[in-house]
């Protein structure tokens, strides 16, 4: 008689950036799997983008959507890697072809984190000195900031979060401001000063939860990924990315967002503003949470009437320049 050898299942691999963060983001997710399914073998392989290689120019100068996934969505698409986790928040909303987000995990405390100096440990956001430098490199983050706090001046911070967090003790600014959700991934939630309301600051598009990219023609890929799968985070996640998708704004824009689930509903919250903080047009709208994408859909199109629209194409015209 004979005996039918079975094959073992293929190795998965998982694409990553390399920086600490990252890597951190992208090992719970292979230990989660491992989890889940312990007969299968998922092995991490890291990759440098064009993000992580450019640090000395500002993020919204260097004109790319795709600046923290291009490399790993070409590996996905040679069949050098099986699927790539990203921030949710760096992952374009529009994908290459070939390509989807097979899953969302749960998310974060989405919000945005003030870090002081230690000369300023006894001040919050809103009672910082005039003149007191912040460190931020995200359009969205400075636009609301500007609006609320046009006494404080703003400096442009790069570099990985070890990186920023030495500028900022070293005295090259008096606080910055990174994500909640980053700070507590890598331990460091002593550094957390003060989480800034969303009254003041309207978070990213998808901040706080991990997107995971694969290949649309991988059903064995995309079935080991529903696992990780957290249904409101991603009901929420994907009524943020068809809003940012509808006003066609890019990662680097000043678009920010707050979502809240309650029961069914789902209630969206969106901002757009000017670089200089001078025009804002916020909106929000509430729906079944069934109907993420078409809520983000509806938000964008309530906001374009109320101008938008004019304020996304005076930063695209000037971004261009």
């Amino acid at each position: 008689m004979s005996s039918t050898v079975t094959s073992p299942p293929r190795t998965i691999r998982i694409g990553s950036r390399k920086s600490q963060l990252a890597l951190v983001q992208t090992y719970w997710v292979q230990e989660q799997l491992q989890k889940h399914f312990p007969d299968r073998t998922f092995e991490v392989q890291t990759m440098s983008t064009q993000g992580d290689k450019i640090l000395d120019v500002a993020l919204s100068k260097i004109g790319d959507k795709g600046l923290f996934t291009k490399e790993l969505e070409v590996g996905m698409l040679n069949q050098e890697i099986d699927f790539a986790v990203h921030s949710l928040k760096d992952l374009p909303t529009n994908l290459p072809s070939g390509l989807m987000l097979g899953t969302v995990t749960e998310r974060e405390n989405p919000a945005d984190a003030l870090v002081v100096h230690e000369n300023h440990k006894d001040k919050q956001i809103d009672t910082l000195p005039k003149g007191a430098v912040i460190g931020t490199s995200s359009l969205r983050r400075l636009a609301q900031l500007r609006y609320h706090f046009p006494h404080l001046a703003f400096k442009d911070v790069r570099g990985n979060l070890n990186t920023r967090l030495a500028k900022l003790d070293a005295g090259e600014y008096d606080a910055i401001i990174l994500a909640v959700a980053g700070l507590e991934r890598l331990g460091m939630s002593d550094r957390i000063h003060q989480v800034i309301p969303a009254e003041i600051s309207l978070h990213a598009v998808g901040q706080g939860a991990l997107g995971i990219e694969c290949r649309a023609d991988d059903p064995e890929v995309l079935e080991l990924l529903k696992a990780l799968e957290h249904t409101p985070t991603a009901q929420r996640c994907y009524a943020e990315r068809s809003f940012l998708r509808s006003l066609e704004g890019g990662c680097q824009v000043p678009i920010g967002v707050n979502t809240q689930l309650d029961g069914e509903t789902l209630t969206l919250t969106g901002i757009v503003a000017s670089v200089d903080g001078k025009q804002v047009v916020k909106d929000v709208v509430t729906g079944n949470a069934a109907n993420a994408e078409q809520l983000g859909i509806e938000l964008a199109q309530k906001m374009r009437q109320q101008g938008a629209q004019e304020i996304l194409e005076a930063i695209f015209a000037e971004q261009r320049s």
